[in-house]
């Protein structure tokens, strides 16, 4: 793969902490080549505490587009001139279409990539029970979205942390809607009411950084909770095999789904928006990750 940067080649890029997991540039880069498009896609490590630093770089330096992820989905939103209304419902924002005129647009596509990679897998949630671990940018999407396609239950988990108040934000949003699904928050802590939890559910959903490459190796569920019919899917792909996927193939799960499929889905959506065109996502499926099961 070849690409000749020149006084014209256009800028986009991702932003967030930590970054260098990321393997959106080599997706992005790859895209660009192959659809003959003058651009390039970089990385960018973002803290929330740098994030309206961020912002003002990428407006100077007149970035086309830029995605967003962990942990600063949810704060981006102030700094954006227009947001869509999926994107105002979740309350995050994973895709920023910058318009010729400057303005910053703000979309989300997480939450379709998550559930259309469930149903590459054959799941449907049609009237299914969900554990969901985290309260961040992608767990709020996933909530919305799978609440959207007829999940009955969903019960959020996270620490008693600086990010519990945004589940407790996603509670009274579903709460408040047309929806017809049962949410609710809880402390990950409480040992009796998370194994309750994970017993009566169809599906177990890990949306925290913890499995993710400096805290791989490390798990949120204990395996004796794991079982043959629980379908369990994490968002990270990277590592390959978190923890928690590993332990549920140990205890016989029949569906265990990591985060590829997901981040393929996601950034065909985010790639139209950017240049009007498909994203060749089988494409490099094959490229990036035919040894991953995705």
């Amino acid at each position: 793969m070849e690409h000749n940067i020149s006084g014209r080649t256009q800028l986009y890029c991702l932003i967030g902490s930590p970054i260098g997991h990321s393997g959106s540039p080599a997706i992005y880069n790859y895209s660009f080549d192959r659809a003959g498009i003058d651009a390039v896609y970089l990385a960018f490590d973002v803290p929330l505490d740098k994030l309206e630093e961020g912002i003002a770089a990428i407006k100077a330096f007149h970035v086309k587009g830029f995605n967003v992820t962990m942990p600063d989905k949810t704060a981006v939103m102030k700094y954006l001139d227009e947001i869509t209304p999926a994107a105002e419902r979740i309350g995050a924002c994973n895709t920023v279409k910058v318009t010729d005129e400057g303005k910053l647009i703000g979309y989300n596509t997480d939450g379709i990539g998550f559930t259309d990679n469930l149903r590459a897998h054959g799941v449907k949630l049609q009237g299914k029970k969900a554990v969901l671990l985290g309260t961040g940018g992608a767990a709020t999407a996933i909530c919305v979205q799978a609440a959207m396609e007829g999940i009955s239950k969903i019960v959020i988990f996270n620490r008693m942390d600086e990010f519990y108040e945004n589940g407790r934000q996603i509670v009274k949003r579903l709460t408040d809607s047309e929806l017809n699904c049962s949410v609710s928050i809880c402390d990950i802590e409480d040992d009796r009411v998370f194994s309750e939890a994970v017993r009566e559910s169809d599906i177990l959903i890990n949306a925290t950084k913890v499995g993710m490459k400096p805290m791989d190796g490390i798990s949120l569920v204990d395996p004796s909770l794991l079982r043959p019919d629980l379908v369990v899917a994490d968002t990270i792909y990277n590592p390959l095999e978190t923890r928690l996927m590993s332990d549920a193939k140990a205890a016989g799960c029949r569906t265990v789904i990591g985060g590829t499929g997901m981040l393929l889905r996601q950034g065909a959506a985010a790639f139209k928006l950017f240049i009007g065109q498909e994203m060749p996502w089988r494409e490099l499926q094959e490229q990036f990750f035919s040894d991953r099961g995705e």
